[in-house]
């Protein structure tokens, strides 16, 4: 009996680690004969595992979904992974589902092998979660977005601008596509004939609408919010040659900050948006790493104007007299 529970398990581990699996493969795998998988096969189904026979010539076994959900099979790297998704769920950026990734962390916890748990601890006591709490989507708007995406159905869905205007949209759903901190729909608009992305937690009252279509053309979905959000809210849209590699600068900028491409080994291409250009040519220059702005120009004369005063400041001297000068708290002048 217990050579049995360690096969079943085993071929359940095999099972959810591929699709299909032919009958001689398991077989191989797991040391015994064809007719002893068909057998496990069998009591893997009675215990509420739906593992179906695939037909045809590159037919087997796979394991699909059924009506409940039977226990799970993680290996170590998984439950880990689990574990932590779970507690970042518990705090994140999705309204509503904080106290049942709780529970489901409690059962995983639960059952770890000590050496598994420590991890996880480590790792969480270590770890400070910056959250925001302005940007909170609800789950089941999330997964209605989600299935509208793998299925191509079309959605019907109320949205709220930058400017508080609310509107109508009819939209080809693509993808999602999450920053950390909020998750954006990236579909296209029929009515605007364009592209859009759309924050989840600006959307509300999404609708079905039992249309399916395929979007022609489709853009790089993180790309195209990266551009998005870096660019396209503010007044100035900046190019800047960075005189570093690619890979050097997106350490330095997240995705939701400025488009990185890479001209060659050793510069890149910034692209970004800002509502001063005052701003982001102190930003730049505290990056340490040369470059030469491109678009606007007036970026340019903002880089000399930070240059003089900096250099003014760093000439000026400390007057000798105490005119003006706020004397130390506890001196005899207070």
């Amino acid at each position: 009996m217990t050579d049995t529970a360690a096969r079943l398990l085993r071929l359940l581990s095999l099972l959810t680690a591929r699709r299909t699996w032919g009958g001689e493969e398991l077989a191989d795998r797991l040391g015994v004969t064809g007719r002893t998988v068909r057998r496990d096969v069998e009591r893997l189904r009675d215990l509420g595992y739906p593992v179906h026979a695939v037909p045809g010539p590159a037919g087997g076994y796979a394991l699909g979904a059924g009506t409940g959900l039977p226990p799970l099979l993680l290996d170590d790297d998984s439950a880990v992974a689990v574990a932590l998704g779970l507690h970042a769920a518990a705090s994140g950026a999705v309204a509503g589902i904080e106290e049942a990734a709780l529970r489901a962390t409690a059962a995983i916890e639960q059952v770890m092998p000590t050496r598994l748990r420590r991890r996880v601890q480590a790792l969480l006591a270590t770890t400070v979660p910056l959250t925001a709490t302005d940007s909170v989507v609800r789950p089941a708007v999330l997964a209605q977005l989600a299935l509208a995406c793998r299925d191509g159905e079309r959605l019907r869905f109320g949205y709220v601008d930058r400017a508080g205007q609310d509107s109508r949209r009819h939209v080809e759903p693509y993808r999602l596509v999450c920053t950390g901190r909020r998750w954006y729909l990236v579909a296209h608009d029929l009515d605007r004939a364009d592209w859009r992305s759309f924050r989840v937690d600006r959307l509300h009252d999404p609708l079905p609408t039992g249309r399916h279509s395929a979007p022609a053309n489709p853009p790089d979905a993180a790309r195209f919010v990266s551009d998005a959000v870096s660019r396209g809210p503010y007044r100035w849209q900046v190019r800047v040659v960075m005189h570093a590699p690619a890979a050097v600068l997106a350490d330095l900028m997240p995705p939701t900050v400025a488009v990185i491409e890479a001209i060659d080994d050793e510069r890149c291409l910034l692209i970004s948006g800002a509502d001063s250009l005052d701003y982001i040519a102190l930003h730049l220059a505290m990056l340490n790493v040369p470059f030469t702005p491109l678009e606007p120009p007036e970026l340019r004369d903002c880089c000399a104007a930070l240059a003089l005063r900096l250099h003014d400041a760093a000439r000026s001297q400390h007057p000798h007299d105490t005119v003006g000068v706020i004397p130390p708290r506890g001196s005899h002048l207070s």
